[in-house]
């Protein structure tokens, strides 16, 4: 097929799993390559997922001459080196959230990307999801008004061991680099960057955030009040509040498959809008989308987009004491 865009996963986790079942619904997408620290790991992936080509080393599916897209599944504290292995090598890039480590990082993989004009896109999968989009459409027909706040919450019981990823310093463990870029970067999508942001933490017994509380001014009016939690169940749900009315996103609120418009006069209603599959093809689709197309970023997560929002959490941070072996390179 002419619009075929071939696919490789770097890593073979949960992450990659979902990416992998979810490129199946991604109409012109094919799932080609795949690669692991060993070459058994990644035959094991490719017997699973049907995928012909597995590769023993990062390098091997970098340099694997019929692949066009890699998508990147490794623990955050790889991505930026993965990212540029690939982007070196000519592929373009579609790397898991959060971007990277910190700003430093995510602004040097955003210059390769530009430099060797390859498309580049955090994978931050909630944007592009019909719920959110048909959030947007509503705003923007200015049915809720001039927006004016945003609040959020993420929170599950993380119950794994210290040396788990996500208690791991090594690894980039702790709530606000793993859940906590949710409400993060969906206050941003809607109410655009933040120029302010004030964060209060819980520190583990691993030494990083188990829960983190934080509030971000943005710089085109509006505030938001986030919260992210691996202590707590939390509701997990999003309101998105203007002078007319609001819009909720409840119940996995990164994964919505309908939204309820609330307005100022006491209408109600809930607007259906599901998601294909799992919800990762379409971050895929919109991958390919750019791709064809020729654009190095997608309008809907731009490279100032990822590296502004690893800013905002070098600041938080930085707020709460929170320091990894990235910040230190």
């Amino acid at each position: 097929m002419e619009n075929t865009v071939r696919w490789g996963i770097l890593g073979t986790g949960k992450i990659a799993r979902a990416m992998a079942n979810g490129l199946r619904d991604a109409p012109g997408a094919q799932l080609v390559a795949v690669a692991s620290r060993s070459a058994a790991g990644a035959q094991a992936f490719g017997t699973e997922f049907r995928i012909e080509r597995c590769h023993g080393s990062y390098q091997a599916l970098a340099m694997d001459p019929d692949v066009d897209v890699i998508y990147i599944a490794t623990p955050h504290t790889l991505h930026a080196e993965n990212a540029m292995l690939c982007l070196a090598a000519g592929k373009h890039v579609v790397c898991e959230k959060p971007f990277t480590m910190n700003a430093r990082e995510a602004q040097a993989v955003v210059d390769m990307a530009r430099d060797k004009k390859l498309f580049l896109m955090e994978a931050m999968w909630s944007r592009f999801l019909p719920a959110v989009q048909e959030a947007q459409r509503i705003i923007a027909s200015g049915e809720i008004g001039v927006l004016q706040q945003v609040q959020a919450d993420i929170g599950f019981v993380a119950n794994f061991p210290p040396e788990h990823r996500m208690f791991n310093p090594e690894l980039g463990g702790g709530a606000l680099l793993d859940v906590g870029i949710y409400p993060l970067s969906m206050a941003a999508f809607f109410l655009g960057p933040v120029s302010q942001v004030q964060a209060l933490a819980e520190m583990g017994a691993t030494g990083v955030d188990e829960q983190v509380v934080f509030s971000l001014r943005h710089a085109g009016g509006g505030t938001s009040s986030c919260a992210c939690s691996l202590r707590a169940q939390t509701p997990t749900e999003m309101t998105i509040s203007g002078c007319l009315g609001r819009i909720r996103l409840p119940n996995r609120f990164y994964k919505p498959d309908h939204l309820i418009v609330e307005t100022m006069d006491g209408e109600r209603r809930v607007v259906a809008a599901p998601h294909l599959s799992n919800g990762y093809a379409h971050e895929a689709i919109e991958a390919m989308r750019c791709i064809r197309a020729g654009l190095l970023e997608s309008p809907v997560m731009p490279h100032a987009d990822s590296v502004a929002l690893m800013h905002n959490l070098d600041t938080m941070r930085g707020q709460i004491g929170l320091v990894y072996r990235a910040d230190q390179a």
